[in-house]
């Protein structure tokens, strides 16, 4: 309990404060003291006017007292939808002050992705992915930590922080560990709500034991806090008044106490009665009847004030409540000796670039609800104009154009759906569906009406699949979407529906559309994206003759254009699943390119054709051992997306892809490497879609043949890798990889009749490539049975070696070692080095050859195939054992 006022603050701003300012105290100076030590997290919880704001004013004094740099930010009540709103009131003014080419070297390659969105950078080309834009904050702060040390960051009342930057606040806390910066932060309790909610109980969980539940002040507190104020004449009763009028919160008794003061009340029992009356006009009826008191004018400008919310000057005040600047000054007069309106006071915390704050956010929120409900939606209309008239852009003024009443304005939707576009480019989707959202409310005229649709489809392809659907879907059914733009519009329904793993339902959507059109270059796209689609489809075949109508189609095709481009593609791709010949599969492909790299309007980042075309190309190349063709691709996507800022499904896709080029290569560190930040990035976008697949069976895979069966059997459990199976192929087959994953666990029945439905389930697709879909190789083992002729028909070196390896397996005697030797040549000419490993090691046992066993032993410790290493070392101490004896 503290009795006396603490030395330097507010009275009554850090009474009952002592535990929590000096963990304040502590934290700052850990952190001034090693620079390599870890980052801190400090937050404060707790009720409106329980004196989080006093504490973080507390932080800001003793940090610079220590010399340390401090940047600050607030939340506010009216400025949640404004994207990136808190986060660039920490990072602007010291970004701002640096010359573009400084503000450009310290963000380096983030500087596009997260200078847009910080309001340093004009926005690129392509809009960035969310995901993508939060890492680059995540980096941008990170460097600029560095460079500030010892820095100190102040978020107040994070429960009204902008969605983005809770998302990039989040991310941020999981990086304190290397990085030496103390972030305090502030919220109220009950106040977020949803992924608001979410992402601050995510940082609260990484400070722990550091989160700090404030509770109001006990009788002893207020009655030291009242004698401090009033003098210490103040009775014994009056202050139990106190107490019990304001509940001990510090806000309320402060300015109850004020109030006192004001009143010449005298602190005696007597006077006890008034204290209730005069606590009532501290908040809502009670403060707008105090602010009605000061006249119409003095209302009117308070009313202005909390609509504009921040950044508030006297001349866009005067604007707004349409009233001279002589009245204005006199009404921001009163209003600050109303204790309602202040200037701002840097020592305090946070502060925005206007000439006004209001005392406390408890009164900007009864201010702000007390303008009546048409007038306030009026008065945001002619806030957008002041905004857009200061030169601020639509998308600043967007807040206030979402609260106006719905009037059929066909200016107002184009207005937002100009502020979506601006929202997209900085990387802040959900901004962009508020405001393309509420265009469709106004409503839109009929003939904007399907592409205000299509542009709410646009924004959330890969981050929300579902909404996508219904949004496309209404356009599609309503005129206003014709020729190529409606072709867009079909073909990313299509893609919707295949990433929310509805891909039967995109092959119907697709073909029916195509049915509609005659010949021409559109038809013939959208039958290549039906193709597309059949091509992933994990069901059975699509229809007898599908591949013959496929390569008659692909025969006809040059590639003198991106469709025909698009279905040599496809072609290749279909070859190489159904395990034709990998010669005609690469001639295929090549075709497909220009130049020997992807035609412009095929690359990653192409928004026409999608990134399933390049991957398709990409794995037809790994899959008939081009490697070297496959990892340039991989490495290609994961290069765009970091320029592009597309950090969500792109990325995740791309991580899971290279990954799969190592796997292949037989570099099983890198591959788990870049697996591992795959199934990472793909828990952001949403488990069950085809992606989240994608990166977890090629991590069981890579970690089963790194021999860590344990640690691939924990990541099968926690992802949830078992059937259902998706309705798009993965690739490998997970079907496969699970059978194989049983049998290493020693479940082996289960694994038999999981390899047993991977056969049935390829054969009704039609998928006979053995590298492919590798059920083969392992139920043989299983069930001492092989068939290599589909291996040969491939013709791949890594086909016909694994086949080779299982017959041996299977064999005795000199017939094994002739059949291992044989597998061993085709491998050694392979570029997969993991399976090169495992038949040197095989063939070396066989053979009783040290010298083998040592070469597969270097082998398989080069790519990290801790098994087959293991292996060979038994097989080489046994054979010592043996030569000893």
């Amino acid at each position: 309990m503290t009795e006396v006022r603490p030395a330097g603050a507010a009275p009554g701003s850090l009474w009952e404060r002592d535990t929590e300012v000096a963990a304040i105290a502590q934290a700052v100076r850990e952190l001034r003291t090693d620079r390599s030590s870890s980052g801190r997290l400090l937050v404060f919880r707790g009720d409106a006017g329980l004196g989080k704001t006093a504490l973080l004013a507390e932080t800001h004094r003793v940090a610079e007292a220590h010399h340390c740099t401090v940047w600050s930010a607030r939340g506010g009540e009216t400025l949640k939808s404004v994207p990136f709103n808190v986060v660039r009131q920490l990072l602007q003014p010291a970004l701002l002050s640096m010359l573009p080419e400084e503000a450009r070297e310290y963000l380096g390659d983030w500087y596009d992705i997260a200078g847009p969105a910080l309001g340093i950078a004009d926005p690129g080309e392509q809009a960035p992915d969310p995901q993508g834009v939060t890492d680059g904050l995540v980096a941008a702060v990170r460097r600029l930590a560095r460079r500030e040390w010892p820095l100190v960051l102040l978020i107040d009342d994070a429960h009204w922080a902008d969605l983005e930057t809770l998302r990039w606040l989040s991310a941020f806390a999981q990086r304190l560990d290397d990085l030496s910066v103390l972030v305090v932060l502030a919220c109220r309790n009950g106040e977020a709500a949803g992924e608001r909610a979410r992402h601050i109980d995510a940082v609260s969980a990484v400070a722990g034991r550091s989160v700090a539940a404030l509770s109001a002040l006990t009788p002893d507190a207020v009655a030291g806090l009242t004698r401090a104020t009033v003098g210490e004449h103040a009775d014994a009763p009056f202050c139990r008044e106190v107490w019990a009028v304001t509940g001990g919160n510090p806000y309320d008794t402060v300015e109850l106490l004020a109030k006192v003061q004001d009143s010449e009340l005298e602190p005696t029992e007597a006077s006890a009665p008034e204290l209730r009356p005069l606590n009532k006009s501290a908040r809502g009826g009670g403060l707008v009847a105090r602010l009605e008191g000061l006249g119409v004018d003095a209302t009117r400008f308070a009313w202005a004030a909390a609509i504009l919310g921040a950044g508030i000057t006297v001349e866009q005040v005067a604007l707004l409540a349409g009233m001279g600047l002589d009245d204005a000054h006199r009404c921001a007069r009163l209003l600050q000796g109303a204790r309602i309106l202040t200037t701002p006071d840097l020592a305090a915390g946070p502060v925005d670039d206007g000439d006004l704050v209001f005392v406390h956010p408890l009164i900007a929120s009864a201010v702000y609800n007390s303008v009546p409900d048409a007038l306030c939606r009026a008065m945001h209309g002619i806030a957008a104009q002041v905004v857009t008239d200061a030169g601020k852009g639509l998308a600043a003024a967007s807040r206030h154009l979402l609260q106006v009443h719905p009037d059929g304005d066909e200016e107002l939707v184009a207005q937002l759906r100009e502020a979506a576009a601006e929202h997209l480019a900085v990387g802040a989707p959900d901004a962009a569906l508020r405001c393309l959202e509420r265009a469709l409310a106004e409503p839109p005229p009929p003939d904007v009406h399907a592409r205000v649709l299509f542009e709410l489809g646009c924004a959330t392809l890969l981050t929300a699949p579902s909404r996508t659907i219904a949004h496309l879907r209404a356009a599609l059914s309503m005129p206003g979407l014709d020729g190529p733009e409606r072709v867009d519009a079909v073909h990313r329904l299509s893609q919707a529906l295949l990433h929310n793993d509805q891909l039967a339902e995109a092959v119907r959507t697709v073909e029916a559309e195509a049915a509609r059109l005659g010949p021409g270059p559109a038809r013939m796209r959208l039958q290549a994206v039906q193709f597309m689609w059949e091509g992933l489809y994990a069901g059975e075949n699509s229809g007898p003759g599908r591949s013959e109508r496929l390569a008659e189609l692909a025969a006809t095709c040059t590639g003198r254009d991106n469709a025909e481009r698009a279905l040599l593609i496809l072609r290749g791709f279909d070859a190489m699943t159904h395990g034709e010949s990998a010669e005609e599969v690469v001639e295929l492909c090549d075709r497909a390119l220009v130049n020997g790299r992807l035609a412009p309007g095929l690359d990653w980042t192409d928004k026409e054709w999608g990134l399933e075309l390049p991957m398709m190309l990409a794995s037809s190349y790994a899959y008939a051992d081009r490697l070297d063709r496959a990892e340039a691709l991989f490495t290609d996507a994961l290069r765009a997306y970091d320029s592009a800022g597309w950090g969500g499904g792109h990325l995740a896709l791309a991580h899971a892809y290279v990954g799969l080029g190592h796997r292949r290569r037989g570099r099983l560190r890198a591959a788990e490497k870049s697996l591992r930040e795959a199934l990472r990035l793909a828990e952001h976008v949403g488990r069950g879609l085809p992606l989240y697949w994608s990166a977890t069976c090629n991590l069981v895979d890579t970690l089963i043949a790194r021999g860590h069966v344990d640690e691939a059997w924990q990541v099968a459990e926690q992802s949830g890798f078992a059937p259902p199976y998706p309705s798009t192929i993965v690739l490998p087959d997970p079907r496969s990889v699970r059978g194989r994953l049983l049998l290493a666990v020693g479940r082996v029945q289960e694994g038999i009749d999981e390899l047993q439905e991977a056969e049935k389930a390829a054969a009704a697709r039609g998928h006979l490539n053995p590298v492919v879909v590798p059920w083969a190789v392992d139920l043989a083992r299983a069930l001492a049975v092989e068939d290599p002729e589909r291996a040969e028909r491939f013709g791949t070196d890594t086909a016909i070696g694994e086949a080779l390896r299982c017959a041996a397996a299977l064999e005795t005697g000199r017939r094994a070692v002739g059949l291992a030797a044989q597998a061993v040549a085709y491998l050694e000419a392979s570029p997969c080095q993991y399976e090169h490993a495992a038949a040197r090691v095989e063939y070396g046992v066989l053979s009783r050859s040290p010298a083998e066993l040592n070469r597969g032993l270097t082998l398989a410790r080069s790519c990290g195939a801790d098994a087959v290493a293991a292996q060979a070392e038994r097989a080489l101490a046994g054979l010592g054992a043996l030569e000893h004896r």
